[in-house]
């Protein structure tokens, strides 16, 4: 290929030609070369995803054998009641507390590295949020909050697959429950804007300081104690498979307000 390259400069522009020639050709052989190289960066870090999906997955498998032999352990140790065996029970519930909480680790982690396939439909929003506020309205009332909503009274139509949505919508309504441990208010709004739908999930809990603002989407990172930091990321990745995007704003001692945007349906 060097060689017709080459003879293209000479029929052009004789010497100058040749010159230029190689610093073209030069140019693109490195460039050629990087992109070969950002081609194997890509296959490796998907394999190693697959290999990391294949790795929780095999960790999930005995972890879920022993969680159910520690909780035949901890039944049988109930029926004793001397200090020995409850010394024993409150080590072994210790243990499970903690091989539960690797559980929901690997859980999200595999929702997170998964690939997610929409089964979009032209669905009303309102309906959606309605059921999903009243599925969440017991563990709200649990935790001393006062669930709000604010639905327009006109459809408000979108394509969503709406088992997914419901997924991103109630990983915010956890968070922001979480973040009011002395109770408070969430409210869900609806709306629309021109060609979006606009879903708002706004706390009256504690906020977020502004230097963690530019990371609440990363992986992993987490103000919660035993948090994976995996919630907020699922929820960005399956908005963003619709099409969508998601904002924070957020204040401290006043609270934090999540903003979804969603094309809606056309026609």
């Amino acid at each position: 290929m060097d060689g017709w390259w080459l003879a293209i400069g000479v029929l052009v522009g004789g010497p100058l030609g040749v010159l230029a020639t190689l610093w073209l050709t030069r140019r693109l052989w490195r460039g050629a070369r990087r992109l070969s190289a950002r081609a194997r960066g890509k296959e490796h870090f998907a394999e190693l995803g697959q290999l990391a999906a294949g790795l929780a997955h095999e960790i999930k498998n005995p972890l879920s054998t022993i969680n159910i032999n520690l909780q035949l352990l901890v039944e049988d140790l109930e029926h004793y009641r001397d200090e020995t065996h409850g010394r024993w029970l409150r080590r072994l519930l210790s243990v499970q507390e903690e091989t539960g909480r690797l559980k929901g680790i690997l859980d999200d982690f595999l929702q997170f590295a998964g690939k997610v396939e929409l089964n979009p439909t032209v669905t009303d929003l309102r309906a959606l949020m309605g059921e999903l506020t009243d599925f969440f309205m017991p563990q709200a009332e649990a935790a001393r909050v006062v669930l709000r909503t604010a639905l327009p009274e006109t459809p408000v139509s979108a394509r969503v697959d709406g088992k997914l949505l419901k997924q991103a919508l109630l990983n915010l309504m956890l968070n922001a429950v979480q973040a009011m441990d002395r109770g408070g208010e969430l409210l869900i709004r609806l709306s629309a804007a021109r060609s979006q739908a606009l879903i708002e999930v706004t706390d009256t809990g504690p906020g977020i300081p502004t230097e963690h603002l530019p990371k609440v989407f990363q992986v992993y990172f987490s103000t919660k104690s035993g948090g994976s930091g995996l919630g907020l990321p699922t929820t960005r990745r399956i908005i963003r498979e619709h099409g969508g995007d998601i904002r924070v704003q957020s204040a401290l001692g006043k609270g934090t307000r999540f903003v979804i945007s969603l094309p809606l349906a056309k026609g």
